[in-house]
């Protein structure tokens, strides 16, 4: 497809791929890492703290290499059974630093994978907690990377801030504070649980630097930190805003390829956009968010969630969180040709589009040899 333009047409169905998709460096480096791990002691006890990835496959293949994957509960990991003479992989996402320390007290050989762009975010929290800003973080509170970027902050004397906001709708209950039309205990009423330990609105909220998940969608991210500059400016004037606040795009580089990517092929007069990736991951989970924008998207986690047999795909609706649903004939029927799209999140191997894109044509009864 990539010899064709980035394109596929058989019968009356043309598949157009976005020019950039699936595994990205970061993932690539973590998923080599581990495998290498598994060579290089092959007698030792391997574990791997939480997912390497958001992809089924490639956890699975972990498993099956007699990695025990750990996963936590109730947001905490339990490292218990770790001793000295075992390996631990710390997966893409990086760890939180309490859970850092911890392994590395226990003196067993540290295997860290965490992802350069994820570093870099690390490194601007780190600064802000070192300047005395508090870290408002675009993310998911729960998810892996966030949760370690935002013990960056409590790194230093005294314990810098975060708050985590999960949208621009959260982010303008900080803007609705900052400028006195809220008050912080409405604000920790409904953001308490994504807040620091001790974390006072009046406070902590004087001095703000923005910062975000590497995998959320990137407008969204550079939007909530315009607002909460200019809410700032509003309440407190340009000066405070000059001193007061920082910013900085720290998406990743492989999420904003794969989304420029994906906004150009909905350039295109698509009848249906398939995307894939785990229902867990959040790059894929905002190209999905993406495409939905503009045409009938589904969100698939593996190809086998297309059914050619029965013609039923299994998706995760855009924008509808532990959600999932069936469709039945959700290509449409014509008149041909069906222009469809499809491009994967950066944690899916790209044979996985490979058999999306069978399965997709033998949904329309048709097969790779009948290409021209």
């Amino acid at each position: 497809m990539r010899a064709e333009d980035y394109t596929l047409s058989v019968g009356d169905v043309t598949i157009r791929l976005a020019r950039e998709f699936g595994f990205c460096y970061g993932v690539e480096r973590a998923v080599e890492y581990a495998y290498q791990t598994r060579r290089k002691f092959p007698d030792k006890r391997i574990f791997l703290v939480g997912e390497i990835i958001h992809n089924p496959h490639v956890n699975a293949r972990l498993r099956e290499m007699g990695i025990d994957i750990l996963m936590p509960a109730d947001g905490a990991f339990d490292f218990s059974a770790v001793r000295p003479d075992d390996v631990v992989i710390l997966p893409a996402f990086g760890v939180t630093i309490h859970d850092f320390e911890t392994l590395r007290g226990n003196g067993c050989v540290l295997v860290d994978t965490t992802c350069g762009s994820v570093l870099n975010v690390w490194k601007r929290v780190d600064s802000y907690a070192r300047d005395g800003f508090t870290a408002l973080i675009h993310g998911k509170y729960y998810h892996e990377e966030t949760r370690a970027t935002a013990s960056q902050a409590r790194k230093h004397d005294g314990g810098g801030h975060y708050l985590i906001v999960r949208d621009m709708n959260e982010a303008r209950l900080v803007c609705d504070f900052i400028e006195g039309k809220a008050t912080a205990t409405a604000l920790m009423e409904k953001l308490g649980h994504a807040a620091s330990p001790g974390f006072d609105p009046g406070r902590h909220l004087r001095r703000i630097g923005v910062a975000n998940q590497t995998t959320m969608l990137a407008r969204e991210s550079l939007a909530i930190g315009a607002e909460v500059g200019e809410a700032i400016a509003r309440a407190r004037g340009a000066e405070a805003k000059a001193t007061d606040f920082r910013t900085f795009d720290t998406i990743c580089s492989a999420t904003q390829d794969r989304q420029d990517a994906v906004k150009a092929l909905l350039e295109e007069p698509l009848d249906v956009m398939v995307v894939i990736g785990g229902f867990n991951s959040s790059n894929t989970i905002s190209l999905a968010a993406l495409c939905a924008e503009r045409v009938q998207t589904y969100h698939v986690e593996t190809p086998d969630g297309i059914d050619p047999d029965t013609g039923v795909i299994h998706y995760r609706p855009a924008g509808v969180h532990h959600h999932e649903a069936d469709a039945r004939d959700w290509l449409p029927p014509g008149p041909p040709p069906v222009l469809l799209g499809i491009t994967a999140g950066a944690s899916t191997p790209n044979s996985k589009i490979g058999e999306a894109v069978v399965r997709i044509l033998a949904t329309r009864g048709l097969e790779l040899p009948d290409i021209d």
